[in-house]
């Protein structure tokens, strides 16, 4: 009820990563909330005999821990599950053009029950590709973000911005003007119904933001989607208005050796010293993925305070290769982490995420800090994302004024059939916890999960009408993108076979040096 208070307690509460990279735990510890939000921090009986809370969530069986932030996300059902292989990027992102339309309210759902029952309690959804006009894209985004509410989780929300190459890395009317007759038109077709020009979409922004300026749960922001997509103009005018209204971006960067390639050709340098001169860096930007940074890339993207969001999965799904994240650490980067269009099983298990992150990047050799800790991992997990979002530092840790954004572990589930007391409680999350050892999740003090059972959507229901509305016949429109899709794969395959002719350097795949 508003106005009572609720103590929630645990063997050890976790509340946050320092600098050092070391978790800050209570033992016997508790939180004491209201209204949603976080008021004190201590030891439970203290808490409890001073404050008599109303109710008292846990027990000397849990663990308390911030909820987790995912903060690059896409889509419900994953590109596989709608017929779209892992391929290299270039030609994935032509391949998915063949998907067929998925309701946007049932869709956000489906992902939205893996992430919450894996202990994600916001998420960084970044939307795109609805046809326009722009109000569609409002309806489509409002389906969304319904569908974050409903369940109650929190949503930084962002509909994606570009204004160019929206096929391949190559003027549209160019490419689509070499393509045989019974393509062109199509192509023309699909251009026309994903074409809005800037100030269109920043119309979107806007509208959006007005809409949910006095949601509790709801941000709106920013994603100018990468360099390719972009014009200096797009990214200029995205950059003034981020700034003007207070809210951070994101963007998709380097993810590949052809998107390294592309920002030398249209820049002469480097895409993140670009970046750098339009002044789009700095602490309210993430750059997604940023898996060819160089090492004066990187020193940049830590002088100039910019995020950045690993996607470990997706990274090596799509062969783009291994994010250098240690020498990302080394300059001292924030570093959140993505799950991106689904993780390494084809879901969205942030606990999974976790542990593939820790140990992809443990190089060789004897020192310890060379390499990411349990800990720091935990820290990407949770604090990281949360400055990548509008949420900023109200999210990610368990701290008084903080939302009260958590999870109860069931740490005999964790530690079965037996754990050494010489392992940091931490480690033991990060290494050993599945979704199945979660006792409860809550968002804003509000209990949304509780032993695997959605406290406030039916999920089989939802599936059930998501898998009845994906039995429906294809589309007239569905139909022509299928086989534009799979036709134009080939056309896209020829012109980047011939994108680095003459120009290789290096070899064109290649795990990063400093992984």
């Amino acid at each position: 009820m508003p106005g009572e208070t609720t103590l929630v307690r645990g063997r050890h509460v976790i509340l946050g990563v320092d600098g050092r990279g070391e978790a800050e735990v209570i033992g016997d510890g508790a939180l004491l909330i209201k209204d949603g939000t976080i008021l004190e921090v201590g030891n439970h009986r203290d808490l409890a005999e001073r404050h008599q809370p109303a109710r008292i969530l846990g027990s000397d069986d849990h663990v308390v821990c911030p909820g987790f932030v995912n903060a690059h996300h896409h889509v419900g059902l994953t590109p596989l599950q709608l017929g779209s292989p892992d391929l290299p990027l270039e030609l994935w992102i032509v391949r998915r053009l063949a998907s067929r339309f998925v309701d946007p309210y049932l869709d956000t759902l489906y992902s939205a029950f893996e992430l919450l029952e894996s202990g994600v309690t916001t998420v960084q959804h970044l939307h795109g590709r609805t046809p326009r006009p722009v109000s569609r894209i409002v309806d489509t985004a409002s389906d969304v973000i319904r569908a974050y509410e409903d369940i109650g989780m929190r949503v930084s929300y962002s509909y994606g911005l570009r204004d160019q190459n929206r096929i391949i890395y190559e003027d549209d009317e160019t490419f689509v003007g070499r393509l045989p007759a019974d393509l062109a038109g199509p192509a023309r077709a699909l251009l026309a119904e994903q074409t809005l020009d800037v100030s269109e979409s920043l119309a979107v922004f806007d509208e959006l933001h007005r809409k949910y300026l006095d949601h509790d749960r709801v941000t709106i922001q920013l994603a100018p989607v990468n360099l390719h997509w972009c014009s200096d103009t797009a990214i200029q005018r995205t950059v003034e208005t981020a700034r003007r209204h207070g809210v951070p971006m994101h963007m998709h960067l380097l993810e590949t050796p052809l998107q390294k390639e592309y920002a030398r050709r249209r820049t002469g340098g480097s895409a993140v010293s670009h970046l750098h001169r339009l002044g789009a860096l700095g602490p309210d930007m993430t750059l997604g993925h940023g898996v060819w940074a160089t090492e004066p890339d990187i020193e940049l993207i830590a002088d100039t305070g910019t995020c950045l969001c690993h996607n470990c999965s997706s990274n090596l799904r799509l062969r783009s290769g291994v994010a250098p994240i240690n020498a990302y650490r080394r300059r001292g980067v924030r570093v959140a982490l993505g799950i991106d269009e689904a993780g390494i099983n084809d879901d969205r298990d942030m606990l999974q995420e976790m542990r593939l992150v820790l140990r992809m990047h443990r190089v060789p050799g004897l020192r310890e800090e060379e390499v990411p800790s349990a800990a720091e991992v935990l820290g990407m997990a949770t604090e990281g994302g949360g400055a990548t979002t509008g949420f900023g530092r109200r999210i990610g840790r368990l701290s008084p004024g903080c939302a009260a954004d958590l999870i109860l572990f069931n740490w005999r589930r964790v530690t079965r059939p037996f754990l050494s007391d010489d392992v940091p409680v931490a480690d033991a999350l990060v290494q050993r916890a599945r979704p199945s050892d979660i006792h409860a999740v809550l968002v804003a003090g509000e209990v949304v999960l509780q032993d695997g059972r959605f406290l406030r959507v039916d999920r089989e229901a939802m599936l059930a009408e998501l898998a009845a509305r994906m039995r429906a016949a294809p589309t007239e429109v569905e139909q022509r993108n299928r086989h534009l899709g799979l036709a134009l794969l080939e056309e896209a395959r020829r012109f980047y076979d011939g994108y680095l002719a003459g120009e290789r350097r290096e070899p064109l795949y290649r795990l990063n040096s400093g992984t």
